[in-house]
């Protein structure tokens, strides 16, 4: 199939986010054509990240290692991760990319659509895929669905160089901290001596209650008695950078007339660990797929197969992320979920899983 692969940017480009892949998202890339998964390998600007580490509100911590069960993680720089995918993509004589200029409008006719950008150029396409992010232009024009700030998380990233006290296996960490819940602070590893600092909140907390981020963001780097000692000689290397997080913790429509929705467009981030590259890599799939199997029956009655396949896929792990995500705004609950981490296998698997045994689930529940 004819693909224009349109980008309001040109590549290198960075996007805002924790940088984290999860081995869940190696194993999407062993999933891709032309030998993704083999190049990924010989991609250099990743380090590999042997363990996630959760630390509690009473600063207990548990390590669960990815090493172990001979499953792989990286942390690898957006601006070179999707360089990566980017130059990956445009092998295929198939794909065509128009990079420099965003989406106006896209106007419905009986035989497709017009996708009018805003340099005045104008594409006609049978079907356009949304795979455009959390502030999603496709989503804007084609969709009624709305943000639900329940299911929304606000989130801000800041790279630094000096960090020190990481792990010897270079452990991803996650800091539920009692004054960020519902949310918390993060600090990943990156080549080079840097580091990728961030906090998560949600966003119908921070509407509410409006706390101020950056500062709370300054006042844990500066002042929390676990953290400040590892900054004492670090150097921020750039301003502090917000940016959205719609959770997959409520089921939306992802499809109509003529369109789909993909990752972070369709809302399918982890409502715990905030991560989405894994998913936004299968919903492509999933996505590429249906397409190819449409028989050019793109009605909205039609589209919804691909709704349905997305969230038999996913949503039992989106859901059971969200009770967690529920129960971690607790810090009493909080510090248990993270004590029992600590000596059962049974929680660490969940974690490295995403959660993808249902019987594995039912006991978990329990």
């Amino acid at each position: 199939m004819s693909v224009a692969l349109i980008d309001k940017s040109e590549f290198p480009r960075d996007k805002i986010c924790g940088d984290a892949l999860s081995p869940d998202v190696v194993n999407q890339l062993n999933m891709l054509p032309l030998e993704t998964g083999s190049m990924f390998d010989k991609f250099e600007e990743k380090i590999w990240c042997k363990a996630v580490r959760f630390v509690s509100p009473n600063f207990s911590h548990a390590d669960v290692s990815l090493n172990q069960r001979n499953i792989t993680g990286y942390v690898s720089p957006r601006i070179d991760f999707d360089q990566f995918m980017f130059s990956q993509a445009i092998k295929s004589e198939s794909v065509t990319p128009i990079l420099g200029s965003g989406i106006k409008t896209i106007q419905k006719h009986s035989d497709g659509l017009v996708i009018e950008l805003a340099n005045g150029e104008s594409i006609k396409a049978d079907v356009v895929l949304g795979a455009d992010g959390a502030n999603s232009a496709v989503a804007r024009i084609l969709s009624e669905d709305k943000m639900d700030k329940n299911h929304h998380c606000a989130g801000l990233r800041q790279y630094y160089e000096g960090v020190t006290g990481f792990s010897e296996d270079n452990a991803v960490e996650l800091h539920f901290y009692k004054d960020l819940l519902p949310g918390y602070f993060w600090v990943f590893p990156l080549p080079g001596n840097r580091a990728n600092v961030g906090i998560g909140m949600l966003s119908s907390y921070v509407s509410k209650h409006k706390p101020n981020l950056k500062k709370k963001l300054k006042d844990i780097i500066e002042n929390h008695p676990n953290i400040k000692d590892r900054f004492k000689d670090a150097k921020a290397l750039e301003e502090v950078k917000g940016f959205g997080l719609p959770l997959g913790s409520k089921k939306r429509n992802l499809s109509g007339e003529r369109y789909l929705l993909l990752g972070d467009a369709a809302s399918l981030i982890n409502p715990l660990s905030g991560e989405g590259i894994a998913n936004a890599i299968r919903s492509g799939r999933v996505a590429a797929d249906y397409i190819k199997s449409a028989a050019a029956d793109y009605s909205a009655k039609s589209m919804k197969a691909y709704d349905r396949e997305i969230y038999r896929r996913m949503w039992g792990e989106l859901r059971l992320n969200y009770w967690i995500q529920i129960a971690m705004r607790n810090p009493t609950l909080c510090n248990f979920i993270v004590k029992r981490a600590i000596g059962n296998a049974l929680v660490q698997d969940l974690v490295i899983s995403g959660f993808s045994a249902e019987q594995i689930r039912a006991r978990f529940k329990r």
